[in-house]
C-alpha cells in the first residue's frame, strides 16, 4: 500500500516569491507607496526568508530618491487613535498634525510597533512636538526612517496575513 504525501500549502513568502510581478508590486505598494521600491524588491525575488526580504526592503527604502520619498509621504495617512480617546486628545492631536503639515508639507509619519494604544497617543503627541523643531532637511531624514520602519511592519504583516498599519 502506497501512502500519499499531504500537499503542503505554500507559505505567504513562497506565494510572494512566485506571484506574478504585478501582484507582487501591488502587495508592496500597500506597504510603501513607492514604485521604484516595489519594482526593485520584485525584481530581486526569490527571497530565502522573511529577514532577507526585510533587509532588502530596508536597503531599497534607504535608497529612495528625494522625489520618490515625497510621493510616498504624500500618500501616507495619519495614525489611528485608540478607541475611546477623549475629545481633548483629538483636538490636541489635530492641531499638532495641522502644524506639522503646514511646516513640512506632508502628514506626520511614525511607526508605533510594540506600543499599547494608551502609549501610542502620548508617543505621537510627544514626537510631533519634538519633530516640529527639526529643520526640513533633518525632518526629511527622520520621516524617511519612520516610513522605512512602517514599510517593514506592513510587509511583515502582509506576509503573516495580518493587516495592522504599524
Amino acid at each position: 500500500m502506497q501512502t500519499r504525501a499531504t500537499p503542503v500549502a505554500p507559505t505567504p513568502l513562497e506565494r510572494f516569491n512566485t506571484a506574478r510581478p504585478g501582484d507582487a508590486v501591488e502587495t508592496l505598494l500597500a506597504c510603501l507607496n513607492s514604485h521604484d521600491w516595489a519594482h526593485r524588491l520584485t525584481a530581486h525575488r526569490p527571497y530565502p526568508d522573511l529577514p532577507a526580504l526585510l533587509a532588502a526592503a530596508d536597503e531599497a527604502a534607504y535608497d529612495l530618491a528625494p522625489a520618490d520619498l515625497i510621493r510616498a509621504l504624500a500618500t501616507e495617512t495619519l495614525p489611528d487613535l485608540p478607541e475611546g480617546t477623549y475629545a481633548a486628545a483629538h483636538t490636541a492631536l489635530s492641531a499638532a498634525h495641522a502644524a506639522y503639515r503646514a511646516r513640512f508639507g506632508h502628514v506626520f509619519v511614525i511607526c508605533l510597533d510594540g506600543l499599547s494604544p494608551d502609549e501610542a497617543l502620548d508617543r505621537v503627541l510627544a514626537a510631533i512636538r519634538s519633530r516640529l523643531a527639526n529643520d526640513p532637511d533633518e525632518e526629511r531624514l527622520v520621516a524617511a526612517e519612520e516610513l522605512r520602519r512602517l514599510a517593514g511592519t506592513r510587509l511583515t504583516n502582509a506576509l503573516r496575513g495580518t493587516h495592522s498599519g504599524g
